[in-house]
Protein backbone atom coordinates (compact mmCIF):
# COMPACT_ATOMS: atom_id res chain seq x y z
CA UNK A 1 0.00 0.00 0.00
CA UNK A 2 1.44 3.12 -0.69
CA UNK A 3 0.43 6.61 1.11
CA UNK A 4 0.43 9.92 0.55
CA UNK A 5 0.24 13.09 2.15
CA UNK A 6 -0.57 16.52 1.84
CA UNK A 7 -1.18 20.09 3.42
CA UNK A 8 -3.52 22.44 2.95
CA UNK A 9 -4.20 26.16 4.54
CA UNK A 10 -7.83 25.77 5.60
CA UNK A 11 -8.76 28.60 7.56
CA UNK A 12 -9.44 31.59 7.63
CA UNK A 13 -6.75 33.18 9.87
CA UNK A 14 -3.97 30.98 7.65
CA UNK A 15 -3.67 27.68 10.07
CA UNK A 16 -2.40 24.66 8.07
CA UNK A 17 -3.85 21.38 8.51
CA UNK A 18 -2.79 17.78 8.08
CA UNK A 19 -4.55 16.01 5.79
CA UNK A 20 -3.91 12.06 4.94
CA UNK A 21 -4.46 10.83 1.59
CA UNK A 22 -4.02 7.04 0.84
CA UNK A 23 -3.74 5.03 -1.90
CA UNK A 24 -4.77 1.05 -2.08
CA UNK A 25 -5.14 -1.32 -5.41
CA UNK A 26 -8.51 -1.81 -6.63
CA UNK A 27 -10.70 -3.13 -9.40
CA UNK A 28 -13.86 -3.90 -11.48
CA UNK A 29 -16.97 -3.94 -9.25
CA UNK A 30 -19.51 -6.50 -10.89
CA UNK A 31 -20.96 -6.07 -14.01
CA UNK A 32 -18.48 -3.20 -15.40
CA UNK A 33 -15.60 -3.91 -17.29
CA UNK A 34 -12.25 -3.09 -16.00
CA UNK A 35 -10.76 0.44 -16.78
CA UNK A 36 -7.75 1.13 -14.74
CA UNK A 37 -7.03 4.53 -13.61
CA UNK A 38 -7.44 6.49 -10.48
CA UNK A 39 -10.86 7.78 -8.55
CA UNK A 40 -10.04 11.08 -6.55
CA UNK A 41 -11.88 11.86 -3.96
CA UNK A 42 -11.22 14.61 -1.47
CA UNK A 43 -13.44 14.89 1.49
CA UNK A 44 -14.13 18.12 3.95
CA UNK A 45 -14.37 16.17 7.12
CA UNK A 46 -14.13 17.16 10.92
CA UNK A 47 -11.63 15.28 13.42
CA UNK A 48 -11.19 18.04 15.52
CA UNK A 49 -13.41 20.30 18.37
CA UNK A 50 -16.88 19.70 19.76
CA UNK A 51 -18.24 17.63 17.04
CA UNK A 52 -15.20 15.89 16.28
CA UNK A 53 -16.78 12.65 17.33
CA UNK A 54 -19.51 12.40 14.73
CA UNK A 55 -16.83 13.85 11.94
CA UNK A 56 -14.36 10.92 12.84
CA UNK A 57 -16.82 8.41 12.50
CA UNK A 58 -17.82 9.45 9.29
CA UNK A 59 -14.46 9.80 7.73
CA UNK A 60 -13.34 6.23 9.37
CA UNK A 61 -16.56 4.42 7.33
CA UNK A 62 -16.05 5.57 3.95
CA UNK A 63 -12.29 5.49 3.87
CA UNK A 64 -13.02 1.91 5.33
CA UNK A 65 -15.44 1.06 2.54
CA UNK A 66 -13.50 2.76 -0.17
CA UNK A 67 -10.22 0.20 1.12
CA UNK A 68 -12.54 -2.66 1.13
CA UNK A 69 -13.26 -2.25 -2.53
CA UNK A 70 -9.76 -1.34 -3.70
CA UNK A 71 -8.61 -4.73 -1.42
CA UNK A 72 -11.83 -6.37 -3.59
CA UNK A 73 -9.93 -5.01 -6.92
CA UNK A 74 -11.80 -1.87 -7.05
CA UNK A 75 -14.53 0.33 -8.26
CA UNK A 76 -15.10 -0.35 -12.07
CA UNK A 77 -11.53 -0.59 -12.60
CA UNK A 78 -10.58 2.38 -10.66
CA UNK A 79 -8.35 2.65 -7.29
CA UNK A 80 -10.07 4.69 -5.23
CA UNK A 81 -7.62 7.61 -3.29
CA UNK A 82 -8.91 9.78 -1.09
CA UNK A 83 -7.79 12.48 1.00
CA UNK A 84 -9.24 15.07 4.16
CA UNK A 85 -9.36 18.70 4.51
CA UNK A 86 -9.92 19.10 8.07
CA UNK A 87 -12.97 22.24 8.26
CA UNK A 88 -13.93 21.67 11.95
CA UNK A 89 -17.22 21.99 11.30
CA UNK A 90 -16.73 25.57 10.39
CA UNK A 91 -19.08 26.39 7.54
CA UNK A 92 -16.25 29.18 6.12
CA UNK A 93 -13.56 26.27 6.54
CA UNK A 94 -15.75 23.81 5.19
CA UNK A 95 -16.42 26.44 1.97
CA UNK A 96 -12.87 26.86 1.72
CA UNK A 97 -12.05 23.07 1.81
CA UNK A 98 -14.25 22.61 -0.87
CA UNK A 99 -12.65 25.61 -3.26
CA UNK A 100 -9.43 24.20 -2.81
CA UNK A 101 -10.25 20.47 -3.80
CA UNK A 102 -13.09 20.75 -5.92
CA UNK A 103 -11.19 20.46 -9.24
CA UNK A 104 -10.75 16.96 -8.01
CA UNK A 105 -14.14 16.23 -6.70
CA UNK A 106 -17.35 14.47 -8.71
CA UNK A 107 -19.42 14.48 -5.42
CA UNK A 108 -18.94 15.97 -1.98
CA UNK A 109 -20.43 15.49 1.47
CA UNK A 110 -20.63 18.56 3.60
CA UNK A 111 -21.41 16.68 6.54
CA UNK A 112 -23.12 19.91 8.10
CA UNK A 113 -25.73 21.46 7.56
CA UNK A 114 -24.40 24.79 7.62
CA UNK A 115 -21.58 24.17 4.74
CA UNK A 116 -24.80 22.34 2.58
CA UNK A 117 -26.38 26.05 2.64
CA UNK A 118 -23.29 27.57 1.90
CA UNK A 119 -22.39 25.05 -1.13
CA UNK A 120 -25.95 25.13 -2.72
CA UNK A 121 -25.13 27.89 -5.79
CA UNK A 122 -21.86 26.47 -5.98
CA UNK A 123 -21.88 23.12 -6.26
CA UNK A 124 -24.58 23.59 -8.92
CA UNK A 125 -21.94 26.25 -10.82
CA UNK A 126 -19.11 23.97 -10.50
CA UNK A 127 -21.67 20.81 -11.74
CA UNK A 128 -20.65 18.59 -8.38
CA UNK A 129 -23.55 16.57 -6.60
CA UNK A 130 -23.77 17.15 -2.71
CA UNK A 131 -24.76 14.17 -1.02
CA UNK A 132 -26.83 14.85 2.19
CA UNK A 133 -27.88 11.48 4.40
CA UNK A 134 -29.70 12.78 7.38
CA UNK A 135 -29.03 16.03 6.97
CA UNK A 136 -28.67 19.43 4.79
CA UNK A 137 -31.89 21.41 3.31
CA UNK A 138 -34.89 19.28 3.94
CA UNK A 139 -36.49 20.58 0.75
CA UNK A 140 -33.81 19.56 -1.32
CA UNK A 141 -35.93 16.53 -1.99
CA UNK A 142 -37.76 18.50 -5.10
CA UNK A 143 -34.72 17.07 -7.74
CA UNK A 144 -36.77 19.92 -10.02
CA UNK A 145 -36.13 23.21 -7.68
CA UNK A 146 -32.62 21.00 -6.36
CA UNK A 147 -30.83 19.12 -8.92
CA UNK A 148 -27.53 18.79 -7.05
CA UNK A 149 -28.48 17.93 -3.74
CA UNK A 150 -29.20 14.50 -2.71
CA UNK A 151 -30.79 13.94 0.93
CA UNK A 152 -31.19 9.79 -0.29
CA UNK A 153 -32.21 8.07 3.41
CA UNK A 154 -33.97 11.01 5.40
CA UNK A 155 -34.59 14.67 5.64
CA UNK A 156 -35.14 16.58 8.72
CA UNK A 157 -38.78 17.08 7.77
CA UNK A 158 -39.39 13.52 7.56
CA UNK A 159 -37.80 12.80 11.26
CA UNK A 160 -39.55 15.25 13.04
CA UNK A 161 -43.05 13.91 11.50
CA UNK A 162 -41.84 10.01 12.86
CA UNK A 163 -41.14 11.58 16.21
CA UNK A 164 -44.55 12.94 16.43
CA UNK A 165 -45.72 9.52 15.30
CA UNK A 166 -43.66 8.18 17.92
CA UNK A 167 -44.87 10.31 21.04
CA UNK A 168 -48.58 9.49 19.44
CA UNK A 169 -47.84 5.59 19.86
CA UNK A 170 -46.90 6.32 23.24
CA UNK A 171 -49.83 8.37 24.23
CA UNK A 172 -52.61 5.83 22.98
CA UNK A 173 -52.82 7.57 19.31
CA UNK A 174 -52.96 10.67 17.78
CA UNK A 175 -55.97 12.21 19.20
CA UNK A 176 -54.29 11.96 22.81
CA UNK A 177 -51.39 14.48 21.80
CA UNK A 178 -54.07 17.45 21.68
CA UNK A 179 -53.06 19.35 24.85
CA UNK A 180 -49.56 18.18 25.29
CA UNK A 181 -46.40 19.89 25.54
CA UNK A 182 -43.33 19.48 23.26
CA UNK A 183 -39.97 21.50 23.27
CA UNK A 184 -37.31 21.26 21.24
CA UNK A 185 -33.94 21.98 22.75
CA UNK A 186 -31.98 22.59 19.64
CA UNK A 187 -28.44 24.22 18.59
CA UNK A 188 -29.02 27.83 17.40
CA UNK A 189 -27.32 27.15 14.16
CA UNK A 190 -29.02 26.41 10.62
CA UNK A 191 -28.95 22.62 11.34
CA UNK A 192 -30.86 23.03 14.86
CA UNK A 193 -33.60 24.91 13.13
CA UNK A 194 -34.09 23.21 10.34
CA UNK A 195 -37.15 20.95 11.87
CA UNK A 196 -39.23 23.96 13.79
CA UNK A 197 -41.35 24.29 10.58
CA UNK A 198 -42.58 20.46 10.59
CA UNK A 199 -42.74 20.85 14.10
CA UNK A 200 -44.80 23.51 13.43
CA UNK A 201 -46.90 21.92 11.11
CA UNK A 202 -48.08 19.09 13.28
CA UNK A 203 -48.79 21.50 16.10
CA UNK A 204 -51.76 22.69 14.18
CA UNK A 205 -52.29 19.44 12.63
CA UNK A 206 -52.54 17.73 16.53
CA UNK A 207 -53.49 20.32 18.60
CA UNK A 208 -50.24 19.85 20.87
CA UNK A 209 -47.95 23.05 22.39
CA UNK A 210 -44.76 23.33 20.62
CA UNK A 211 -41.98 26.05 21.89
CA UNK A 212 -38.44 25.80 20.72
CA UNK A 213 -35.56 26.52 23.27
CA UNK A 214 -32.48 27.29 21.36
CA UNK A 215 -28.82 27.04 22.52
CA UNK A 216 -25.67 28.97 20.93
CA UNK A 217 -23.02 26.76 19.56
CA UNK A 218 -21.77 24.42 20.76
CA UNK A 219 -24.59 23.86 23.48
CA UNK A 220 -22.79 23.08 26.74
CA UNK A 221 -24.18 25.49 28.62
CA UNK A 222 -28.01 24.27 29.40
CA UNK A 223 -29.28 24.69 32.80
CA UNK A 224 -30.96 27.45 32.14
CA UNK A 225 -33.07 26.02 29.12
CA UNK A 226 -33.61 23.04 31.22
CA UNK A 227 -35.07 24.70 34.19
CA UNK A 228 -37.53 26.86 31.73
CA UNK A 229 -38.62 23.56 29.68
CA UNK A 230 -38.99 21.74 33.29
CA UNK A 231 -40.62 24.12 35.48
CA UNK A 232 -42.18 26.81 32.99
CA UNK A 233 -43.16 25.15 29.86
CA UNK A 234 -43.75 22.14 32.21
CA UNK A 235 -42.74 20.02 28.73
CA UNK A 236 -44.47 16.49 28.33
CA UNK A 237 -41.57 15.34 25.86
CA UNK A 238 -38.33 17.13 25.25
CA UNK A 239 -36.43 16.38 22.15
CA UNK A 240 -32.84 17.65 21.54
CA UNK A 241 -31.53 18.25 17.94
CA UNK A 242 -27.76 19.17 19.47
CA UNK A 243 -24.36 17.65 18.10
CA UNK A 244 -21.35 16.25 19.39
CA UNK A 245 -20.37 17.26 22.89
CA UNK A 246 -24.07 19.14 23.43
CA UNK A 247 -25.64 15.70 22.99
CA UNK A 248 -23.77 14.83 26.45
CA UNK A 249 -24.74 17.85 28.58
CA UNK A 250 -28.55 16.67 29.32
CA UNK A 251 -28.30 13.53 30.75
CA UNK A 252 -27.00 15.49 33.65
CA UNK A 253 -28.63 18.77 33.64
CA UNK A 254 -32.16 17.08 33.24
CA UNK A 255 -31.13 15.49 36.19
CA UNK A 256 -31.19 18.80 38.39
CA UNK A 257 -34.56 19.58 37.08
CA UNK A 258 -36.12 15.97 37.70
CA UNK A 259 -37.13 15.60 34.10
CA UNK A 260 -37.40 11.80 33.44
CA UNK A 261 -35.12 10.02 30.95
CA UNK A 262 -38.60 8.23 29.46
CA UNK A 263 -39.92 11.63 28.09
CA UNK A 264 -36.30 12.97 26.42
CA UNK A 265 -35.48 11.49 23.41
CA UNK A 266 -32.71 12.80 20.66
CA UNK A 267 -32.54 13.19 16.88
CA UNK A 268 -30.23 10.58 15.05
CA UNK A 269 -27.04 13.01 15.24
CA UNK A 270 -27.61 12.69 19.03
CA UNK A 271 -27.98 9.18 18.68
CA UNK A 272 -24.27 7.42 19.05
CA UNK A 273 -22.46 5.50 21.68
CA UNK A 274 -19.91 8.43 22.00
CA UNK A 275 -23.22 10.70 23.12
CA UNK A 276 -24.06 8.61 25.68
CA UNK A 277 -20.95 6.19 26.92
CA UNK A 278 -19.93 9.60 28.74
CA UNK A 279 -22.92 9.86 30.50
CA UNK A 280 -23.30 6.28 32.26
CA UNK A 281 -26.14 4.99 33.86
CA UNK A 282 -27.65 8.43 33.27
CA UNK A 283 -28.31 7.54 29.57
CA UNK A 284 -30.10 4.15 30.08
CA UNK A 285 -33.38 4.20 29.00
CA UNK A 286 -32.50 7.20 26.69
CA UNK A 287 -34.64 6.66 22.97
CA UNK A 288 -33.42 8.06 19.70
CA UNK A 289 -34.37 8.13 16.08
CA UNK A 290 -31.99 6.52 13.66
CA UNK A 291 -31.71 5.77 9.85
CA UNK A 292 -29.26 2.81 9.39
CA UNK A 293 -28.93 0.06 11.42
CA UNK A 294 -26.21 -0.26 14.40
CA UNK A 295 -23.74 -3.17 15.33
CA UNK A 296 -21.53 -4.91 13.66
CA UNK A 297 -23.96 -8.30 12.46
CA UNK A 298 -24.03 -6.64 8.81
CA UNK A 299 -22.17 -8.53 5.82
CA UNK A 300 -20.42 -5.34 4.74
CA UNK A 301 -18.97 -4.83 8.11
CA UNK A 302 -17.98 -8.17 8.78
CA UNK A 303 -16.13 -8.02 5.19
CA UNK A 304 -14.37 -4.82 6.76
CA UNK A 305 -12.94 -6.26 9.32
CA UNK A 306 -11.67 -9.18 7.65
CA UNK A 307 -10.31 -7.82 4.88
CA UNK A 308 -9.16 -4.07 5.99
CA UNK A 309 -8.44 -4.80 9.63
CA UNK A 310 -7.25 -7.85 9.47
CA UNK A 311 -4.32 -6.86 7.13
CA UNK A 312 -3.50 -3.51 9.14
CA UNK A 313 -5.02 -0.99 7.41
CA UNK A 314 -7.94 -0.14 8.89
CA UNK A 315 -8.76 3.91 9.34
CA UNK A 316 -10.32 4.05 12.75
CA UNK A 317 -9.97 3.05 16.28
CA UNK A 318 -10.39 -1.01 15.49
CA UNK A 319 -13.46 -0.53 18.34
CA UNK A 320 -15.27 1.94 16.77
CA UNK A 321 -16.06 -0.41 13.83
CA UNK A 322 -19.59 -1.00 14.00
CA UNK A 323 -20.90 1.91 15.95
CA UNK A 324 -23.73 4.83 14.81
CA UNK A 325 -21.80 6.98 12.95
CA UNK A 326 -19.00 4.69 11.45
CA UNK A 327 -21.81 2.90 10.17
CA UNK A 328 -23.19 6.15 8.84
CA UNK A 329 -20.42 6.63 7.24
CA UNK A 330 -19.80 3.17 5.42
CA UNK A 331 -23.50 3.88 3.82
CA UNK A 332 -22.51 7.32 2.55
CA UNK A 333 -19.42 5.59 0.62
CA UNK A 334 -21.21 2.46 -0.47
CA UNK A 335 -23.88 4.77 -2.21
CA UNK A 336 -21.38 7.16 -3.67
CA UNK A 337 -19.95 3.99 -5.26
CA UNK A 338 -23.08 2.57 -6.47
CA UNK A 339 -23.95 6.09 -8.21
CA UNK A 340 -20.37 6.00 -9.60
CA UNK A 341 -20.82 2.52 -10.73
CA UNK A 342 -24.09 3.40 -12.49
CA UNK A 343 -22.47 6.69 -14.21
CA UNK A 344 -20.01 4.96 -15.60
CA UNK A 345 -21.88 1.75 -16.71
CA UNK A 346 -24.83 4.48 -18.57
CA UNK A 347 -21.96 6.92 -20.16
CA UNK A 348 -18.56 5.32 -19.82
CA UNK A 349 -15.38 6.69 -18.05
CA UNK A 350 -13.93 9.94 -16.94
CA UNK A 351 -16.44 10.09 -14.06
CA UNK A 352 -17.38 13.44 -13.31
CA UNK A 353 -19.81 15.14 -11.54
CA UNK A 354 -22.66 15.24 -14.39
CA UNK A 355 -22.33 11.41 -14.39
CA UNK A 356 -22.49 11.28 -10.55
CA UNK A 357 -25.12 13.29 -10.27
CA UNK A 358 -27.35 10.85 -12.99
CA UNK A 359 -26.03 7.85 -10.94
CA UNK A 360 -27.68 8.96 -7.89
CA UNK A 361 -31.18 10.29 -9.65
CA UNK A 362 -30.89 6.39 -10.82
CA UNK A 363 -30.07 4.46 -7.90
CA UNK A 364 -32.31 1.62 -8.19
CA UNK A 365 -30.85 -0.50 -4.14
CA UNK A 366 -33.25 -3.15 -4.32
CA UNK A 367 -33.22 -5.61 -1.56
CA UNK A 368 -31.78 -7.76 -3.78
CA UNK A 369 -28.70 -5.23 -4.63
CA UNK A 370 -28.36 -4.31 -0.72
CA UNK A 371 -27.89 -8.23 -0.14
CA UNK A 372 -25.12 -8.39 -3.44
CA UNK A 373 -23.30 -5.12 -1.79
CA UNK A 374 -23.31 -6.84 1.87
CA UNK A 375 -25.78 -4.16 3.34
CA UNK A 376 -28.84 -5.72 3.95
CA UNK A 377 -30.50 -4.53 7.03
CA UNK A 378 -28.01 -1.79 7.49
CA UNK A 379 -30.73 0.50 5.28
CA UNK A 380 -34.11 -0.16 3.76
CA UNK A 381 -34.48 -0.53 0.04
CA UNK A 382 -34.03 3.09 -1.30
CA UNK A 383 -35.03 4.68 -5.44
CA UNK A 384 -34.43 7.72 -6.66
CA UNK A 385 -35.76 9.95 -9.56
CA UNK A 386 -34.77 12.94 -10.96
CA UNK A 387 -37.86 14.11 -9.44
CA UNK A 388 -37.45 12.66 -6.37
CA UNK A 389 -34.06 12.70 -4.50
CA UNK A 390 -35.02 10.78 -1.47
CA UNK A 391 -35.16 11.81 2.39
CA UNK A 392 -39.40 11.13 2.47
CA UNK A 393 -38.24 8.22 4.73
CA UNK A 394 -39.27 5.97 7.38
CA UNK A 395 -37.49 5.86 10.81
CA UNK A 396 -35.89 3.47 13.28
CA UNK A 397 -36.23 4.22 17.03
CA UNK A 398 -33.83 3.02 19.20
CA UNK A 399 -32.96 2.69 22.84
CA UNK A 400 -29.94 2.79 24.86
CA UNK A 401 -29.85 -0.17 27.74
CA UNK A 402 -26.78 0.73 28.86
CA UNK A 403 -23.79 -1.13 26.74
CA UNK A 404 -25.17 -0.74 23.58
CA UNK A 405 -28.43 0.12 21.37
CA UNK A 406 -31.59 -1.54 20.94
CA UNK A 407 -33.94 -1.49 18.01
CA UNK A 408 -37.55 -0.37 18.98
CA UNK A 409 -39.46 -2.82 16.53
CA UNK A 410 -41.07 -1.27 13.43
CA UNK A 411 -40.40 1.31 10.76
CA UNK A 412 -41.76 4.85 11.97
CA UNK A 413 -43.22 6.00 9.13
CA UNK A 414 -43.68 10.19 8.56
CA UNK A 415 -46.83 11.81 7.86
CA UNK A 416 -45.66 11.80 4.10
CA UNK A 417 -48.51 14.29 3.06
CA UNK A 418 -48.11 16.68 5.14
CA UNK A 419 -44.20 16.44 5.00
CA UNK A 420 -44.47 16.88 0.63
CA UNK A 421 -46.25 20.02 1.30
CA UNK A 422 -43.83 21.58 3.42
CA UNK A 423 -41.12 20.75 0.96
CA UNK A 424 -43.16 22.03 -2.21
CA UNK A 425 -43.42 25.22 -0.18
CA UNK A 426 -40.42 25.49 0.77
CA UNK A 427 -39.05 24.88 -2.77
CA UNK A 428 -41.28 27.02 -4.61
CA UNK A 429 -40.11 30.46 -1.92
CA UNK A 430 -36.37 28.94 -2.75
CA UNK A 431 -37.54 29.19 -6.58
CA UNK A 432 -39.01 32.57 -6.22
CA UNK A 433 -36.18 34.31 -4.08
CA UNK A 434 -33.99 33.07 -6.80
CA UNK A 435 -35.92 34.98 -9.40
Amino acid sequence: MMRTRRLWNVSALGILAAVLAFLVASGPAPGAPPAGGVLTVPMPIYRTGAYAAGGSGFAGGREDYFALLNARGGLDGLQIQWSECEDAYDTARGVECYERTKKDMVAVWPSSTGITYALVDRSIKDTIPMMTLGYGRSDATDGKTFPWIFPVLGNYWSQASSFIRYIAAQVGGEGNLKGKRIALLHLDIPYGREPIPMFQALSAQFGYEFRDFPLPAPGLEQTPSWVDMARRFRADYVIQWNFGQSCTVPFATMREVAFPIDKFMGVWWCGSEEDVRPAADLAKGYVTSNFTGVGRNFPVIQQILATVYKSGKGNIDEARVGTVYYNRGVIEAAIFAEAVHNGIKQFGLPVNGAKVRWGLEHLNLTEARLHELGLAGLIPPVQLTPEDHGGVSSAYFQRWDGQQWVRIPGLWQPYADLVRAQIVKSAAEYRQQKH
